[in-house]
């Protein structure tokens, strides 16, 4: 038996789904303001800065396996706190990239659990990832957390 697009697109909902329940007990970090420059503060008046290279590596290289072209992607960075006092966070940008599932090819939201070790990101895990119509759930699991991964530049 063949699956069909539906069966998969239904056992790719039940993967997003159960990458959802595993965030849901991470540690957060304050709301992101888009009107940040470099640096910036928060709506909630958190310091927030830019990533460095090595970090943004770190939550690439969580991305891409979800990618079907992972070096062709283009990031969109959202600002991360100054001081992070948890070994671990959540953390919400975009990718335009395309998707293993081709109606979510283009702009893709995700959310990775990154570790951070001396207030740095050393890794990450991928939670959830989507594009398309389904870009919103993205959006809401995010908005949770008390990030917006629209707020990436």
């Amino acid at each position: 038996m063949q699956p069909t697009k539906i069966s998969l697109r239904a056992a790719a909902a039940a993967g997003f789904l159960l990458s959802s329940l595993v965030l849901s007990g991470c540690a957060t970090t304050a709301p992101q303001d888009s009107t940040a420059g470099s640096g910036g503060v928060s709506a909630a008046g958190v310091a927030l800065r830019d990533l460095t290279p090595q970090e943004k590596k770190a939550i690439v290289d969580s991305v891409a396996p979800s990618l079907r072209n992972p070096a062709a992607a283009k990031y969109k960075w959202a600002k991360f706190p100054v001081v992070v006092t948890e070994n671990s966070v959540n953390y919400c940008a975009t990718v335009d990239a395309q998707s293993p599932y081709p109606a979510y090819s283009g702009q893709q939201a995700y959310i990775v659990e990154a570790n951070v070790v001396g207030g740095r990101v050393t890794g990450a895990v991928m939670g959830l990832i989507a594009g398309g119509k389904d870009f919103a759930i993205v959006t809401k699991m995010c908005a949770k957390y008390g990030l917006d991964p629209k707020t990436a530049n």
